[in-house]
């Protein structure tokens, strides 16, 4: 079963939107860095979700770039 996660990259690979995961990205790691500071709360599970998250998010970012240099490549060998 896919993840909501991997629903929304999926969407935003196909679209070729970079800029949305870029901005999800940075709003995981924003994410990330506020629940590692926290004190007092047992925050591992979310921790560990969102370092997935990102993790799902950075390989849509690499299916892209994939993407750019192949259409880049058969552009240059016409």
């Amino acid at each position: 079963m896919s993840s909501a996660m991997e629903l929304i990259v999926e969407g935003f690979t196909r679209l070729k939107d970079r800029q949305s995961l870029e901005n999800l990205r940075m709003h995981r790691r924003r994410l990330a860095v506020d629940l590692k500071a926290m004190k007092g709360l047992d925050c591992r599970s979310s921790i560990a979700q969102v370092d997935q998250d990102i993790a799902i998010i950075e390989a849509g970012l690499d299916a892209l770039s994939a993407g750019g240099e192949e259409a880049g490549q058969a552009s240059s060998q016409q």
